[in-house]
């Protein structure tokens, strides 16, 4: 089964300082992407301290010392840019997409953020942001029908104190406690450019990028060596459930799975096998659950791209009348049809052209391009691998996916979770 090799050249160098800088020319358009992403994630937190990688998603873009309060969406928009930053269990990160001549304008917020900082970070701007995240959190988590799930499977998945149990957001509790010399802790700690990937794709010179980013960067210190933080494989162990009762009408089911991790073996044929399963109206799931059985409104399969050890998950909601208990039923019979090798070759090419499309979709971008680019090499140390993708997708075959199902897809890797109206309860 061959894939189109779509080919992205990289220049590469590393600053004095220890920063990457990762240059892809893309003369397409005259846009460029500025994408800074920081070794760090909720992973990376201590107990009782949880919530800080999410926190300086929201306090960065509070000013620094030479940037005003706000004002970094200001220059941006002004440019006629966009920007933003998103945490997750490993990383942070943080991107402007500008008009390919407004270049120097990104890599100076960036660089004022990363090197001048920590003085900007104040006790009333600390209140206010946390304040914001404990709102984000009641109105994502708390109040949100089936909001704490997810939070609740992680705790099933992960034993205590594994890195990945906690949600990035945190809990309040710890919110609560953080002080500001804790806050200016973890910044220095981890917000350096030794633990930092610079990537910038699109409409430039490669040596021109590279120059201009030991201009606004090089002068900025290396961090005192942030510590890294494995979160290990758990071991294989007896299926872990749970039932909770929440403000919803109808049953909801959710089956998580160890998986391998983004890059590892078997991470795309795992990929393949979400798409195989619940990508579409012709998935397995979709038209058993759906239009068979009728037992379900809407199925959804995803992997997890995680640094150390991968989540699958498989999410279903039941239509009136139909238990969860009926709901994990069908779901757990087709998985072990799949185990069991009941997997053509064609379905499995429906799964992989769907990855496909969805590879294509992420790297068109110069922004989701640079996005994949910091992730391969922050977290494989190998931004090259982009120009695998393609070929590691392209050459899943059913075999592959039948492996990885009987590798991962088993009760000892499983957690499953009901959420349930609280009529039931």
């Amino acid at each position: 089964m061959g894939a189109r090799v779509i080919e992205f050249p990289l220049t590469e160098q590393t600053l004095a300082n220890g920063l990457r800088v990762i240059v892809q020319e893309d003369h397409t358009t005259p846009v460029v992407s500025v994408h800074i992403m920081y070794h760090v994630g909720s992973k990376h937190e201590r107990p009782g301290r949880t919530g800080f990688a999410h926190l300086f998603e929201h306090l960065m873009f509070q000013g620094s010392e030479h940037v005003a309060n706000d004002a970094h969406f200001k220059y941006v928009q002004d440019a006629g840019g966009t920007l933003n930053g998103s945490t997750w269990f490993d990383r942070t990160n943080y991107f402007e997409t500008l008009p390919a001549n407004e270049l120097e304008l990104g890599l100076w917020l960036e660089s004022d953020r990363m090197g001048y900082f920590e003085s900007a970070i104040t006790q009333e701007k600390l209140d206010n942001q946390r304040d914001v995240v404990k709102n984000e959190r009641r109105q994502s988590y708390e109040n949100r029908p089936y909001g704490l799930a997810m939070e609740t499977m992680l705790r099933l998945a992960f034993p205590e104190g594994h890195p990945y149990r906690h949600p990035t957001i945190g809990v309040m509790e710890d919110l609560d406690a953080a002080s500001l010399e804790d806050v200016r802790g973890f910044f220095r700690t981890y917000y350096t450019p030794d633990n930092a990937v610079l990537v910038l794709v699109g409409d430039l010179e490669a040596a021109r990028g590279v120059a201009l980013a030991e201009r606004y960067f090089g002068d900025i210190p290396r961090g005192p060596g942030a510590p890294q933080v494995t979160a290990p494989q758990v071991a294989t162990r007896e299926e872990t459930r749970d039932t909770i009762y929440d403000k919803v009408q109808f049953p909801r089911v959710y089956i998580f799975n160890h998986a391998p991790a983004f890059g590892q073996d078997g991470f795309e044929a795992a990929d393949v096998l979400a798409y195989l399963l619940a990508d579409g109206k012709s998935s397995r799931l979709y038209r058993k659950l759906v239009y068979d059985m009728r037992i379900a409104q809407d199925v959804t399969a995803q992997v997890w791209p995680t640094e150390d050890c991968g989540l699958s998950f498989i999410v279903a909601t039941a239509r009136p009348g139909v238990t969860a208990e009926t709901l994990e039923s069908a779901i757990l019979e087709t998985l072990d049809a799949v185990r069991d090798g009941d997997v053509s070759q064609r379905e499995t090419e429906g799964g992989v052209n769907r990855g496909l499309r969805e590879l294509v979709n992420a790297l068109d971008g110069v922004g989701p391009r640079s996005d994949a680019i910091a992730t391969a090499a922050t977290f494989l140390g190998r931004p090259e691998y982009v120009n695998e993708l393609f070929d590691r997708v392209g050459s899943v075959d059913s075999d592959a996916v039948v492996a990885v199902a009987n590798e991962w897809m088993t009760p000892g890797r499983r957690a499953i979770l009901h959420v349930l109206p609280r009529a039931a309860e």
